[in-house]
């Protein structure tokens, strides 16, 4: 794995801010789709290579995403733009939204899974191959949220962004932003 390859792309480009909660959870799901590439360069890597420092680090990467990040999007999506949606007149809206919440609870669980198998990748002392079962976990992982997503971006958010005012927005960034500094 080249250097540059262990680091997830773009996290330099110009952030959004927590005063456009929407254009965050968003920009989080392109991080969130980098930090589930870079979990599949490392298959391929040890595949190739075996575990080393390279894997080692780009796991690492992964854990903190996962650990911190991705806790933090679905807590601000359960807290704020799913309760918005519980009476929409659309039953597909009220429907995604259900199928959204039930994805939280089964990528949680998978990730708790999967996080264990990228401490071990991460603490490898020798080269080592992946087994199925863990190429299963990582293959489970990334599907969940290639499916959940786009239900995200194309159904949920534009539903609920027309229910919140200029200052329901300010509100909601505002306790966005103070989660992640507790």
């Amino acid at each position: 794995m080249a250097q540059s390859s262990v680091h997830l792309p773009g996290l330099r480009t110009p952030a959004v801010g927590f005063e456009q909660p929407f254009e965050m959870l968003e920009a989080c799901h392109e991080r969130v789709q980098r930090s589930l590439a870079l979990l599949q360069r490392i298959v391929d890597h040890v595949d190739r290579h075996g575990h080393d420092a390279d894997s080692r680090s780009a796991a690492q990467d992964v854990l903190r995403y996962f650990d911190i990040a991705g806790p933090h999007h679905h807590e601000d999506e359960e807290r704020h733009v799913f309760p918005a949606l519980a009476c929409h007149a659309d039953p597909a809206v009220r429907e995604a939204v259900a199928q959204l919440q039930a994805d939280h609870v089964r990528m949680h669980a998978q990730w708790a899974r999967l996080r264990q198998v990228l401490l071990d990748w991460r603490d490898a002392e020798q080269p080592a191959t992946i087994a199925a079962a863990q190429r299963q976990l990582v293959h489970d992982f990334v599907a969940s949220y290639e499916r959940h997503i786009p239900l995200e971006e194309s159904v949920v958010y534009p539903a609920a962004r027309p229910r919140f005012t200029d200052a329901d927005l300010a509100r909601i960034g505002a306790e966005m932003a103070r989660r992640r500094q507790a």
